[in-house]
């Protein structure tokens, strides 16, 4: 590469944020906002301790684990 050649990264780098944007627009629902708020609201939905991925669901099956290696260890 010849000192006299210089890539203008500048103007490339807005090209590819142009065509980020673009293609996020794309492939975005036409209610994006009606899409989000109705995500947020299910997540905000209380569970039940026992629901899948449940705080207390994940503390009992990790003690029911950690309670059978310490028996077979015992053993």
């Amino acid at each position: 590469m010849d000192s006299d050649d210089h890539i203008n990264i500048r103007e490339r780098i807005r090209a590819h944020g142009a065509r980020q944007m673009v293609i996020a627009r794309l492939a975005a629902p036409a209610d994006w906002q009606g899409e989000l708020r109705r995500a947020l609201a299910s997540e905000r939905e209380t569970r039940s301790i026992w629901s899948r991925g449940g705080d207390g669901r994940l503390f009992l099956q990790s003690f029911a684990i950690f309670f059978t290696a310490t028996m077979m260890f015992l053993i």
